[in-house]
């Protein structure tokens, strides 16, 4: 059955809940990066919509972050697929890859917060196929000698990756840092001699 302006009322109906459902989730993502501890309610009165609203689309605070969360994957592992595409060394692909997830580092830090916190363990378990990508691409590095070794694979990663977000996090309050101090300062922490890591650096557009 149609509307008036001969479009299904339940695909418009549709379109306008999904475009409330992905407000909630980019308001929730930009208060919970000022304040992980934002309720339910504060996420709602954010987005301009009642509790009820945001408890329809999403029942607990654990499914909202389990949401963002898989946003947050789907996103980065389609980056660094795409990086990695080129099959160019590894340190390279590492570069590409901070490049690609840097205009939305800021967005999703808040996860690196509330992995460490009650939400942990799901958090770890959906970020897992990112985890096991980037630490495929260090083993790569460290196979190949452009990454250093004094750490396993799995670890060096997650700290040269929680670098990149670090910084992105203060970038927000201080404009000197970027994407070239977050490229530069991870591939040293990966073993890349730092004048190789400025010229890769510099490379980038």
């Amino acid at each position: 059955m149609c509307n008036d302006g001969g479009v299904p009322a339940e695909s418009s109906r549709a379109r306008s809940t999904n475009e409330t459902r992905e407000r909630i989730l980019d308001v929730a993502l930009d208060l919970l990066g000022e304040n992980p501890d934002a309720g339910m309610g504060d996420i709602a009165s954010a987005a301009g919509v009642v509790r009820r609203t945001v408890y329809g689309h999403f029942p607990s605070r654990l499914d909202l972050i389990r949401t963002l969360t898989e946003r947050a994957v789907a996103e980065m592992t389609a980056v660094l697929a795409e990086a990695d595409a080129s099959a160019a060394k590894a340190d390279a692909t590492w570069v590409e890859f901070v490049s690609r997830v840097w205009p939305v580092a800021h967005r999703y830090r808040v996860l690196l917060a509330l992995r460490r916190g009650e939400y942990g363990e799901a958090i770890h378990g959906l970020l897992g196929p990112l985890d096991e990508l980037l630490a495929d691409l260090v083993k790569r590095g460290q196979d190949s000698k452009v990454f250093a070794r004094h750490l396993p694979a799995d670890i060096l990663s997650q700290l040269a990756y929680g670098i990149v977000f670090s910084i992105a996090d203060s970038d927000r309050s201080n404009e000197s840092l970027g994407a070239r101090a977050a490229t530069i300062t991870s591939l040293l922490l990966l073993g890349v001699p730092e004048k190789r890591a400025v010229a890769l650096a510099d490379e980038q557009p």
